[in-house]
């Protein structure tokens, strides 16, 4: 007996791999037979299989009885884009970190919410304490409010309807017409700040990144008490946020 066993191995699982490799391969649909053929599965076999993905969404039965891939495994395959994305993006984020001494965060406008796409922090620059979760205060964050700012009316507006302008803080803006108001204030493309409005204790500043057509925003936590660091940052906040857009949208 071998004294090293090897990894021990799925049978079923490699067994669905393989057929949903012999699926993809048949853009317009493939019968189960041939499928059969194809793997070297028994027919029987091959159909339980079938029948275990299409409910799963991984693979789709057509109307004639021939299978193509499904729509959840065009799900992953997004997912997979966007890791590879980030994977780009986070040295130039660590890099950021500590040029700065404080914490990076990189946000995406996704499906009409605000979200987190990565944080790199340390012990040196320990991220906020994301107590109120960032979907649902756009209001009252330097990079949320530097994502409705690039928005265009309509869309800046529908988010809004669908977000209550919560009181995180005494500093917190609730009132909609104050935070337009500030938002318009500026010109599109230069730095946000919020200093308190998110949590007492911290200040952040934020400027716009792109992913493609996809708007988000990159920025910084401090300690109130380096609030005067924040003008000094922006431009490396501005230099950064380029080097990111760049490595987000690259399509390789």
């Amino acid at each position: 007996m071998s004294g090293q066993e090897g990894p021990t191995l799925i049978s079923s699982v490699q067994r669905a791999f393989r057929l949903m490799e012999a699926v993809g391969a048949h853009e317009s649909g493939v019968p189960a037979k041939q499928l059969a053929r194809e793997t070297g599965l028994a027919l029987g076999t091959t159909y339980h299989l079938l029948r275990t993905m299409v409910h799963d969404g991984y693979v789709r039965k057509l109307e004639d009885g021939t299978f193509v891939l499904g729509e959840r495994l065009g799900a992953l395959h997004a997912g997979s884009r966007d890791q590879t994305a980030l994977s780009r993006v986070r040295p130039t984020l660590t890099e950021l970190r500590d040029g700065l001494s404080a914490a990076a965060y990189l946000t995406l406008y996704e499906d009409g919410e605000i979200r987190v796409a990565e944080i790199v922090d340390g012990p040196k620059a320990p991220r906020v304490d994301l107590w109120v979760g960032f979907e649902e205060a756009g209001h009252a964050t330097a990079l949320g409010k530097s994502v409705l700012r690039e928005l265009d009316a309509d869309a800046r507006a529908d988010y809004l309807s669908r977000h209550a302008l919560n009181d995180l803080t005494p500093r917190t803006v609730t009132y909609r017409a104050e935070l337009l108001r500030r938002l318009d204030a500026s010109p599109p493309g230069t730095a946000v700040t919020d200093i308190e409005e998110y949590r007492l204790g911290t200040a952040c500043v934020a400027v716009p990144v792109r992913r493609g057509d996809t708007i988000g925003s990159l920025g910084i936590s401090v300690d109130v008490n380096r609030t005067t660091c924040l003008d000094g940052a922006v431009e490396t906040l501005l230099d950064t946020a380029e080097r990111v857009s760049r490595g987000l949208s690259l399509t390789i």
